[in-house]
C-alpha cells in the first residue's frame, strides 16, 4: 500500500464527516435566527460553482463561514498528523488555499466575507455578523 494515500478506513471516516450543518455552524445559525436575522443556506460562490457559502445574506452581500480547526488549520488548535503526514499536509494546505480563492472570488463580487473558527462562541460570532449587517 502506498503510505501517501489514506487507508480505506480513514477514507470512509473522512467521507462521513459533515460538510455542512456542523454543531458550531448550527449554534451560530440558531443565534442569528434568535436575533431576527434571516439567512440563506447553500448559496453558490459566484464564479466557483462547486463552492457554497455556509450562511449567506445575499441582499447585503455578506458571506459567513464556520471553519473547523483541523480542516482549515486553526493557528491555535491545529495539530500535526502523525500517519501519512505528507499527504495530510498537502490536503490541509489545499483547503486553506481554497479558502483564500473563495474569499477573493466573493470579495471581487462585492461580498463581505466573515470567517469564524469552530471554537469561537456563537454569541460572539453573531455579534460580529449583526454589526456588519446593521452597519450596511
Amino acid at each position: 500500500m502506498d503510505r501517501s494515500e489514506p487507508t480505506e478506513h480513514v477514507r470512509s471516516r473522512m467521507q462521513a464527516q459533515l460538510r455542512a450543518g456542523t454543531q458550531p455552524e448550527l449554534a451560530l445559525r440558531r443565534e442569528l435566527y434568535r436575533r431576527g436575522l434571516r439567512y440563506r443556506l447553500g448559496t453558490k460562490v459566484p464564479g466557483r460553482p462547486r463552492r457554497t457559502i455556509d450562511i449567506a445574506f445575499p441582499r447585503q452581500r455578506v458571506a459567513v463561514f464556520v471553519d473547523g480547526c483541523f480542516w482549515h488549520q486553526c493557528p491555535v488548535h491545529s495539530v500535526a498528523v502523525k500517519n501519512n503526514g505528507a499527504w495530510w499536509r498537502q490536503k490541509l494546505a489545499a483547503n486553506v488555499a481554497r479558502d483564500g480563492t473563495t474569499n477573493a472570488s466573493l470579495e471581487a463580487s462585492g461580498w463581505v466575507v466573515l470567517r469564524f473558527w469552530e471554537h469561537e462562541l456563537a454569541t460572539e460570532a453573531a455579534d460580529v455578523v449583526e454589526s456588519v449587517l446593521r452597519g450596511q
